[in-house]
């Protein structure tokens, strides 16, 4: 019963910036649908009111035994009406004999 959520991942294109580096283009992100994943609140939230109300809300996405997403550091995930940040690596846990067990990713939703 936990892995009733849908998900889907955000992946930027790329674009030349004036000085011919490639930079992420979020414009018109490549959006994939995940189902069968569950996520959850992580790390509570952390308000910052020195230049602007600012609330930081951390998650935490896992999967079921047996499932890898095509998930990247440098991507981005919606989930309950809300884009999130995945933040640092995507941890994939090993199976016994091999393959992954499951993955767990840590978000950020920043308001």
């Amino acid at each position: 019963m936990l892995y009733l959520q849908s998900i889907t991942i955000l992946r930027a294109g790329s674009a030349a910036d004036e000085y011919g580096n490639e930079r992420p283009n979020w414009a018109n992100p490549v959006r994939t649908s995940v189902s069968g994943v569950n996520v959850q609140p992580s790390g509570g939230s952390i308000e910052d009111t020195d230049d602007k109300q600012l609330t930081v809300t951390g998650w935490r996405l896992y999967t079921p035994r047996g499932m890898d997403l095509d998930l990247r550091e440098t991507d981005r995930v919606e989930a309950e009406g809300t884009v999130m940040q995945v933040i640092g690596k995507v941890a994939r846990w090993p199976a016994p004999g091999g393959g992954v067990h499951h993955i767990e990713a840590d978000l950020r939703e920043v308001d």
